[in-house]
């Protein structure tokens, strides 16, 4: 039960990441902040990142070793971008990306100069019935 109403997290102004090292510290972080505040019965964990020209784009990792990337509707501008840290020839259909797990660092450094901040999520609907994150 939370108190005052405060919210469960809070965004996080966003440092640039710029080499896989940093990605690597940066991932590991998140899994300890995922590990202290996340319940084992909760769903749809991992992390909001607000873009700073607009729009949000969700992330979460999968235990079968996947990236799901959620992009709404005002960050549809970024799908050049993850393509091209992604390696692949087309956007899905759709909001939601599924992509393998070892492109992570590549599409983190790709993403990194244009977030403002980030957040921990629980709840989201990534579009995957019944995954639940791994981070």
């Amino acid at each position: 039960m939370q108190e005052n109403n405060q919210p469960r997290f809070r965004p996080v102004p966003w440092s640039h990441l710029e080499t896989p090292a940093d990605v690597e510290l940066w991932i590991e972080e998140h899994n300890q902040a995922l590990q202290q505040h996340i319940a084992k019965h909760e769903s749809g964990y991992g992390v909001c990142f607000t873009l700073a020209e607009g729009g949000e784009l969700y992330l979460q990792t999968t235990q079968d070793g996947h990236l799901v990337l959620d992009v709404t509707e005002e960050a549809a501008w970024v799908a050049p971008l993850i393509m091209a840290a992604a390696r692949v020839h087309e956007a899905p259909p759709g909001r939601m990306w599924v992509l393998p797990d070892d492109k992570l660092v590549q599409l983190m450094i790709g993403l990194s100069g244009l977030i403002a901040s980030s957040i921990l999520v629980v709840g989201h609907n990534f579009g995957l019935r019944g995954r639940m994150g791994a981070w």
